[in-house]
């Protein structure tokens, strides 16, 4: 979609214009009483670090205690951000902890391995050792064998 001004509207546009189409007017055209805009905080209490000086006027000092209560209010929001830092930093040290738990399971897990590997080695090798003395034993025993019948071969038959 492209504005009247030829830029592509953005995502945030279209939801800031579908706000304004679902909200009444302000001004019915139909009564006289026009309604004032409504503010999303309740009026906070003007805070103790500031007082009213002595011939302020009333514009002057409804306008300083707006601009005070913005300031508080933005004062607030940075408080409660650092609470969520701190909380966020809770996690971090929680997940830390869980880390260093699994780590030291996975460290269990991998000697358990290594004790399975040596023990696979050992047998392995064991079985090839008796096959080995298997082998070692069949190849004297045949030649035995091949060396005693030679001698029968060799002695002088009885008539």
């Amino acid at each position: 979609m492209v504005s009247t001004t030829g830029r592509p509207v953005t995502d945030i546009e279209r939801e800031i214009q579908a706000e304004f189409r679902q909200r009444p007017p302000l001004h019915d055209p139909r009564s006289s009483h026009i309604e004032p805009p409504t503010i999303g905080a309740p009026a906070l209490a003007m805070p103790d670090y500031v007082e009213h000086r002595d011939g302020a006027t009333e514009i002057g000092k409804l306008s300083a205690e707006a601009v005070v209560r913005e300031y508080e209010a933005t004062a607030k929001e940075i408080e409660s951000m650092g609470s969520e830092l701190l909380e966020r930093v809770r996690q971090c040290e929680a997940m830390t902890r869980d880390a260093l738990a699994v780590t030291a399971e996975l460290r269990e897990v991998a000697a358990r391995y290594r004790e399975e590997a040596k023990r696979a080695f050992d047998h392995i090798e064991s079985c090839s050792q008796v096959v080995a003395e298997a082998r070692k034993t069949c190849t004297e025993l045949k030649d035995k064998i091949a060396i005693s019948l030679g001698a029968e071969r060799l002695k002088p038959k009885k008539k």
